[in-house]
């Protein structure tokens, strides 16, 4: 019963991100608002939305692999290290003006919520 749900969490973590990223291609000033930093100048959309973007996907898109290729107990340790992604956005976002409510809201949460998928992989 844990395997499947580790493994569903993971998924599911690993394609919400990959959709994040997407968003941060295809839309990206109302992307930087959902992430609590709005863009300050059309520039921003080149530079730091774009890289927000490619970061977003390629540790989604790893996650899978790692997931399929190596099995539930390297996830777990891959998806420890992913976790720090989201702690420092919580960071990014009250360091640049961004509210309380987005940075614990989305991103601390989304830090537990991989913290938690981790436990579960490395205990499936």
């Amino acid at each position: 019963m844990l395997t499947p749900l580790a493994y569903g969490l993971a998924i599911l973590l690993d394609l919400l991100i990959i959709f994040i990223g997407v968003r941060f291609f295809r839309r990206p000033d109302a992307a930087a608002a959902g992430f609590g930093v709005p863009a300050r100048s059309a520039g921003d959309a080149g530079t730091y939305l774009i890289v927000k973007g490619l970061r977003d996907v390629t540790s989604g898109i790893i996650g899978l692999v790692v997931l399929a290729c190596a099995g539930a107990h390297p996830a777990g340790w891959a998806m420890l290290a992913v976790a720090l992604t989201p702690f420092g956005d919580t960071a990014i976002v009250l360091r640049n003006g961004g509210t309380k409510a987005a940075a614990f809201g989305i991103h601390f949460a989304t830090a537990v919520i991989v913290l938690i998928s981790a436990a579960l992989l490395l205990a499936a």
